[in-house]
């Protein structure tokens, strides 16, 4: 059975819920096997996590000479590891960091390259949401490793025991590979809340909240969801643009999406069309959002979410 690499996602070494999500769907192609960027005395901890997912192994990348960079070394370090293995596929989280690693991979690879995939199959064939979410199409790449990219929550982490073997591995990295180089950066602050790409849940505010976000942050923590915003609430200055979900921001695709003021313009609706579950809460019954959610409510979000958080905060009591 051929090997499918799997980029582990990770902050510090502590694996994070895409890269589980990634083996599972890495075990419908082949023989799961882990990639591990980082500081090598962390390896053994990666691993004892992955093979619990299903990692046969887990190759160990030392990043002593790649982390003071941009993605550059990482494409090149996946570029050596595949000329070693000959994998069926490389599945690579859906992050901007994962993407541009990607798109480097598959020039490199001279490989055909699938992004923001939520559903990988046997094939590999893909299933993508394409053209601002207004069609659905599967795709298959044709030449060279499928590399793929997927977006988080395209499938439910698999418990599976895995003989998480570890082997290091040395890439060469090259001078051109440096030319970027990190000078500074600004750690992500700590709001208590999942990070907006990878929740299972969002709620999200627009217009309609008036500039007061309060009935959509609470609401969010009663649900340990992420925080969103349309664009309008973002040039109205009421959230900053890190929290934007649209074609001009981010995109998510959580188990629920909870659309509260938010009429459902099509730059909103590319951005979380792919979401499993919709709600929206709206006063105009007109919203174009209706038009595609499972549920929708008519009515003042002021009104609805404190209703509806008061009774999930009193459920959990």
């Amino acid at each position: 059975m051929s090997e499918v690499l799997v980029l582990v996602d990770h902050v510090d070494g502590a694996v994070k819920k895409p890269t589980y999500e990634l083996l599972a769907l890495a075990a419908r192609l082949g023989e799961p096997s882990a990639v591990f960027i980082g500081s090598a005395d962390q390896g053994a901890a990666v691993a004892d996590a992955v093979k619990g997912y299903g990692a046969a192994k887990v190759y160990v990348v030392d990043d002593a000479q790649i982390k003071g960079y941009l993605v550059a070394p990482k494409a090149e370090a996946l570029e050596q590891l595949i000329a070693k293995t000959s994998p069926a596929a490389v599945l690579i989280p859906s992050s901007a960091e994962g993407k541009e690693v990607a798109g480097r991979l598959a020039i490199k690879t001279s490989s055909g390259l699938i992004t923001d995939a939520v559903d990988v199959q046997p094939g590999p064939v893909t299933t993508q949401s394409v053209f601002a979410g207004n069609f659905t199409v599967t795709a298959k790449v044709t030449q060279g490793t499928p590399i793929i990219t997927v977006k988080p929550n395209s499938a439910a982490p698999v418990e599976s025991a895995g003989a998480g073997a570890v082997e290091e591995f040395t890439p060469v990295i090259s001078d051109a590979a440096k030319t970027a180089q990190i000078v500074a950066s600004q750690p992500r602050q700590a709001t208590g809340r999942p990070e907006l790409t990878e929740a299972a849940i969002v709620v999200s505010g627009g217009r309609g909240t008036g500039g007061n976000f309060e009935p959509v942050d609470n609401f969010a923590d009663s649900l340990g969801a992420a925080v969103g915003a349309s664009r309008a609430a973002v040039d109205s200055g009421w959230k900053p643009h890190t929290f934007q979900v649209g074609q001009t921001g981010k995109t998510v695709s959580p188990q629920l999406y909870v659309a509260a003021g938010i009429s459902g313009a099509i730059q909103h609706r590319a951005g979380m069309q792919t979401s499993k579950t919709i709600i929206a809460v709206n006063k105009d019954e007109e919203a174009p959002l209706f038009e595609l959610v499972d549920f929708g409510v008519v009515g003042d979000l002021h009104a609805v979410l404190p209703a509806a958080t008061e009774q999930i905060v009193a459920r959990k009591g």
